[in-house]
């Protein structure tokens, strides 16, 4: 195992923030921009177990959250971490988050290792989110407004590719050339979300456009906010930009 090919092959695969570092036989730190909200990042560990390499968090991800008093053992955050953990193929061993790496994909593994983790940590929100705003449902309206109900469609998710609907589009923008996927974005868990969202679909050879509406971008965190501007194109950093909005989606439908 190479620790550069390692670097290289996961820089392509997932984003070019990231770091290997061998600790002992058969062991790699995996170092990612990828954290939860108090900034603290995703633990990310490869090595071998029976001849088998597997990507693990040793335990951090469960650990972490049960810092915040977060409960993952019932009700609808448990159904939500079942799924995921199924959706992406990982075994939960006594707490313990692990991936086996399949026919030395370690970049694919990697990148699936990474959204199981973004969507199991979202689940801390529900918690801490403040009593839920009109903001989807204002941005929604809009949108309405604006674009022919022929050329939307809402809660888009690729039927063919993605027939579990883990990638959704809040809204993807018909009859051009390249769709347009808008996405409303309220918090940090929605913002990482979209950017995993984005990066699957160029990872699919998917052409498009995309835009983003935030409730307050100056709410987000700077770093999730970075990682997002990396792969979003259009950003409007509220709904108050409506005029500016309304010219650039003028100009999309014109399939200019």
């Amino acid at each position: 195992m190479n620790t550069a090919e390692l670097e290289r092959e996961f820089k392509r695969k997932v984003c070019d923030e990231i770091d290997v570092e061998q600790e002992g036989l058969d062991r790699y730190i995996v170092y990612t921009p990828f954290m939860f909200d108090d900034g603290d990042h995703f633990v990310i560990l490869l090595k071998k177990r029976k001849k088998q390499w597997h990507f693990t968090d040793e335990g951090h991800t469960f650990m972490h959250m049960s810092y915040g008093e977060i409960d993952i053992s019932q009700g609808t955050r448990k159904s939500i971490i079942d799924q995921v953990l199924l959706s992406f193929r990982l075994a939960n061993e006594s707490g313990e988050l692990c991936l086996e790496v399949p026919d030395s994909q370690y970049g694919d593994a990697l990148f699936s290792f990474v959204q199981a983790l973004v969507k199991i940590s979202d689940t801390t929100y529900w918690t801490r989110e403040r009593v839920r705003s009109t903001f989807m449902e204002d941005f929604r309206a809009f949108l309405e407004e604006r674009i022919p109900n022929q050329r939307r469609t809402f809660d888009y998710c690729d039927g063919r590719r993605d027939p579990d609907g883990i990638y959704p589009v809040d809204c993807r923008v018909n009859g051009m050339a390249r769709p347009l996927f808008v996405f409303g974005i309220h918090n940090d868990a929605k913002c990482r979300d979209a950017t995993i969202t984005l990066l699957q679909f160029e990872k699919w050879g998917e052409q498009f456009r995309s835009m983003a509406v935030f409730e307050d971008q100056t709410q987000i965190n700077t770093r999730v906010l970075a990682r997002f501007s990396d792969v979003g194109q259009k950003l409007f950093s509220s709904l108050g930009m409506r005029d500016r909005m309304e010219r650039y989606l003028e100009e999309v439908l014109a399939g200019s």
